[in-house]
């Protein structure tokens, strides 16, 4: 199996290194620098790109949520929406977003990639205003196609900025960072709606709030042009000391060099590789819910007895949420190290039980419902981590890109098919919607555990093919002596597949393995606790006998037998 996985071609390698050389022959090798150095070098970098991703994603959530605002603000009366038109309106922005991932993920490679991304906020910014001048379902059709076209490139380009420059125990915090603008957005998105709602004004207020929203949006195009750099070595913000420090530290461990080649190899093995596929799967099951989300969550609001200012208003709480999730789990995955698939485990429960509140408490509980509401969107705090995941555990450019598109096409396909299943006259409870979220939800959760179990097997197995145990997010400063590090200035761009020394970073320390005890301990105790039950217990205790095997850690094992002692047996009698 190993000669199948780790390809060793010299020539390739050695003509693809000559090619690196070649791209990166300003960058002096080695590069001697100071751990303080390297400190203020990351302080610069997350001064000046962090702000500009922030802005920049919470800009791309509030145009590609504004149609819910407008319609709130009357936009499907006066453009003659019925039915399930409005759902189609909604769902069409990702069929643009689908069409476009692909050639979206090419352009990473060939073209310059700080131009690319604010080329493209400029013309979504222009289409976005256009919105303001439509009269009919075909014309919004047409404009929200190239909307998710045009806003394809932000999500996975950002992620493969944050890959580039930054080392793999950073990324979960920066993913964070600039993905909090989602929530940002629909804080302030609400408030802005209902500010413009307010002005008198012969124009219709959902007209005007395309027109503001477009022209903002135009005005922040102009500045990631001028101020986002296509590579490291090109940041004009940065020393040219600082810039080769910048080039080269995420590089160490993971030979993730940007370049221009696309490898045809590397885009076969995305395709081969089973993380590409978990991801996917768990990405189409939580973005079926994220349909919902963000189209309806204004409706059910709405639907409350509120009216369609305070309704804007009442939706500004969901964007706290959101920002609190967000940047707490991804603290804690950067704090916690190899624990974001159980964190994304918990968000995806937390959003569980919002969604149940919403769907199945009394229509008159409206607190409730509404405290459900501001929960539910919590699954969206996972995505920052899962695109964390592709940035530290899948190596090479080209096959790092292609497994983004992926990722970003399951993301339109749940798109699509979310609104389809808030039917409108269930509304505000939309109990089949609701019901199809939880059921995905939960299909998220095996995804994400699969390939937390399945990351786990893959280091267990390089360990035992290499004869030792590697860590598995391994120091990335090579030759440190005397406080100075030697960085190397270029590399090979070699696939996770073709390192034989790389491991996956997702899976726990040498403590005790906390998910086994989270699942083992508080889900069979809880089990045997609530449903008291002659038949659970009798499960517990086969389960029992089933962890007496080397499946799970002997201090899992212990905690999950003394859910259920079986009779005539100690509690404290050994396992």
């Amino acid at each position: 199996m190993a000669n199948s996985i780790y390809k060793n071609d010299t020539n390739e390698k050695s003509d693809h290194a000559a090619v690196l050389a070649e791209e990166n022959e300003n960058v002096p090798a080695p590069i001697v620098t100071s751990e303080d150095e390297e400190k203020a070098t990351l302080r610069k970098i997350d001064l000046h790109l962090m702000p500009l991703m922030f802005v920049t994603y919470a800009l791309q959530y509030l145009d590609k949520t504004t149609v819910g605002n407008a319609n709130v603000l009357g936009m499907a009366v006066d453009t003659n929406l019925v039915g399930q038109q409005f759902s189609w309106v909604s769902s069409v922005f990702y069929f643009g977003y689908l069409g476009a991932s692909i050639p979206a993920s090419y352009g990473f490679v060939k073209l310059p990639l700080g131009k690319y991304l604010a080329g493209t906020i400029l013309l979504w910014s222009i289409v976005l205003a256009c919105h303001g001048a439509t009269t009919n379902f075909a014309g919004l059709v047409v404009l929200r196609l190239l909307l998710g076209a045009f806003e394809s490139v932000v999500s996975p380009g950002f992620s493969l900025i944050t890959s580039i420059w930054y080392k793999p125990s950073e990324h979960a915090w920066r993913h964070g960072i600039w993905f909090a603008g989602n929530g940002v957005a629909n804080m302030f998105g609400g408030l802005l709606a209902y500010a413009i709602g307010r002005i008198g004004n012969s124009l219709a207020p959902w007209r005007l709030l395309f027109i503001i929203f477009g022209s903002i949006t135009f005005g922040w195009g102009l500045v990631m042009l001028f101020y986002l750099p296509d590579t490291a070595l090109k940041a004009k913000w940065l020393t040219p000391h600082e810039r080769d420090i910048a080039h080269s530290r995420p590089q160490t461990a993971t030979h993730n060099l940007q370049t221009s080649r696309w490898m045809f190899n590397q885009a076969i093995e995305a395709l081969k590789d089973p993380k590409t596929w978990l991801l996917f799967g768990y990405t189409a099951f939580t973005s079926i819910p994220n349909g919902g989300f963000t189209n309806f969550s204004g409706l059910i609001i709405k639907g409350f007895g509120n009216d369609r200012l305070h309704t804007l208003l009442l939706t500004m709480p969901q964007g706290v949420c959101q920002v609190a999730f967000t940047l707490v789990s991804s603290y804690l995955a950067s704090k916690i190290r190899k624990s974001r698939c159980l964190l994304i485990t918990i968000l995806l429960c937390i959003s569980i039980l919002g969604w149940c509140m919403v769907g199945y408490l009394p229509i008159n509980q409206t607190a409730g419902k509404l405290g459900g509401v501001y929960i539910f969107g919590a699954y969206a705090a996972g995505f920052p981590l899962s695109l964390s995941i592709i940035a530290s555990d899948v190596a090479g450019y080209t096959k790092k890109t292609v497994v983004s598109a992926m990722l970003f096409l399951a993301y339109c396909a749940g798109n699509i098919a979310g609104p389809q299943v808030f039917l409108e006259r269930e509304a505000p409870q939309y109990k089949t919607g609701c019901t199809v979220c939880i059921v995905c939800l939960c299909l998220g959760i095996c995804c994400i555990l699969a390939l937390r179990q399945y990351m786990d097997w893959e280091n267990k197995r390089r360990d035992r093919e290499l004869g030792t145990v590697i860590e598995a997010e391994p120091k990335l400063i090579l030759g440190l002596k005397d406080g100075v590090t030697e960085l190397p200035a270029v590399g090979i761009d070699e696939t996770d597949w073709e390192q034989r020394r790389f491991r996956h970073g997702i899976i726990g320390l040498n403590q005790k393995n906390c998910s086994n005890l989270f699942i083992h301990y508080f889900i069979i105790r809880g089990w045997a606790v609530l449903f008291a039950k002659e038949y659970i217990r009798s499960w517990v205790g086969t389960y029992v006998l089933f962890c007496r095997q080397e499946f799970v850690k002997q201090i899992a094992r212990a905690l999950v037998f003394s859910a259920y002692v079986p009779p005539g047996r100690s509690p404290n009698a050994a396992i």
